[in-house]
């Protein structure tokens, strides 16, 4: 018997765009805009700050249960899950699955002003664009999954994930594949980040974050002169270390974030902090300038320690370091021949659109870093003033940019549902 012949991609997104129950899907999101929009100022309406985000998750598990979305839950770290299961399957089924998700939290800190205003089409607000347009764009299309009765041969996930930004340093995914039953069974990822439809994250840029603390005795600036400082040490690491040579490509960057220590001008501080950020696509210039932050830092401690030991000034102790890893993303990057980039190709195709390949570092780090076909979409619209509290979203082609979404999501299922 002769094989059968693999569906292109192109031909598969278009059967999908011509089934009625998507008709109807798509006509869900064209009639409801103010129903999308007074979600979105209902949540960025509530604080969901570092490792602050329950009430959003308990604002985004009541939606699921109200939409209609099966297993509704939240998990250990406040990971927020709704399933819709496969029309043929059993619910104990342990076959494949594709998860859409979308993050929770924002990067402005506890006690931040939220008085989002509407204008129209348009949204201000910290967080409206970032991401409030992923959370409602992945609510909206779960309603119209459900509405228009689309039959799924595969189970779909959505998940409202904390941790994204930040210091967060992507827990919310990291616990999905570090400690979910569903870890083994992702056949597919799709990221709702921000806004757009013409854009897609397709290389996860690596970065690796770290708390420098250098500690000493203090002491009086005039009656214990002599004494270690902590801060001249750290000041000279970090001189040290900002002086490291770094390659054009693969492309590398090196951020001295903070720096901060002492209680007044006429004292010794006891200690001294900073935090450092490494960026790049090559895992080994992570590797590298991790390697030149530790020599730095251990040979000013030692430089200075030695010059106290050698002082005629009575020693009232040593510096001492300690080196703490405060964020670890991973890089890596979709194939160029992955299913899941041809389809959004085909489907780019289908709707007029053009996608443009991007390098960033988001939630789908994770899974492309496991081998999982992975990418970060925004949920269409346009926004600006991302992580200012100027930042605004506006509506308009909301619609195109979701009906992206859930044409390539559904291809997704399909393929997953194949193998």
């Amino acid at each position: 018997m002769a094989p059968i012949p693999r569906k292109s991609a192109f031909s598969r997104v278009t059967a999908l765009a011509a089934q009625r129950p998507v008709h109807a899907a798509f006509a869900w999101l064209h009639g409801n805009p103010k129903t999308i929009m007074d979600w979105q100022a209902s949540l960025v309406a509530i604080p969901a700050p570092p490792f602050g985000e329950q009430a959003r998750s308990e604002w985004l598990a009541t939606r699921f249960a109200e939409a209609g979305l099966n297993q509704v839950h939240t998990d250990a770290i406040g990971n927020v899950f709704g399933f819709l299961p496969a029309a043929k399957l059993p619910p104990e089924s342990t076959g494949p699955v594709v998860v859409l998700s979308a993050h929770l939290d924002t990067v402005f800190p506890a006690g931040t002003p939220l008085s989002p205003v509407i204008d129209g089409d348009r949204l201000e607000a910290p967080g409206a664009c970032d991401n409030g347009a992923g959370v409602v764009g992945m609510l909206a299309l779960a309603q119209a999954l459900i509405h228009a009765k689309v039959q799924l041969p595969a189970p779909l996930v959505f998940l409202g994930n904390v941790g994204e930004e930040g210091e967060g340093d992507l827990r919310g995914v990291r616990h999905l594949y570090s400690q979910s039953d569903l870890a083994g069974r992702i056949a597919a990822h799709i990221v709702l980040d921000g806004a757009g439809a013409d854009s897609a994250v397709t290389q996860a840029l690596g970065s690796r974050r770290y708390q420098v603390t250098v500690t000493g005795p203090g002491g009086h600036s005039f009656t214990d002169a002599g004494t270690p400082n902590p801060i001249v040490a750290l000041a000279s690491a970090l001189a040290v270390l900002a002086a490291t040579p770094l390659p054009e490509e693969p492309r590398t960057t090196l951020n001295l974030g903070t720096i901060r220590g002492g209680t007044s001008v006429n004292s010794i501080p006891e200690s001294a902090q900073a935090s450092i950020d490494f960026r790049s696509t090559d895992p080994e210039q992570l590797l590298r300038l991790e390697v030149a932050l530790h020599r730095a830092v251990e040979d000013a401690v030692e430089n200075w320690n030695a010059k106290v030991k050698s002082a005629t000034v009575r020693n009232r102790g040593l510096l001492a370091f300690t080196i703490d890893k405060i964020g670890d993303r991973p890089a890596a990057h979709l194939a160029a021949d992955s299913p899941l980039l041809e389809a959004l190709r085909a489907v780019d195709r289908h709707l007029g659109l053009r996608t443009d390949l991007r390098l960033g570092s988001t939630d789908a780090n994770i899974p492309l870093s496991l081998g999982v076909p992975a990418l970060s979409i925004g949920a269409g619209g346009e926004g600006g003033g991302a992580h200012t509290k100027s930042e605004w979203y506006d509506a308009h082609h909301r619609e195109v940019g979701l009906r992206r979404v859930l044409l390539l999501t559904l291809a997704m299922i399909e393929r997953a549902a194949e193998h």
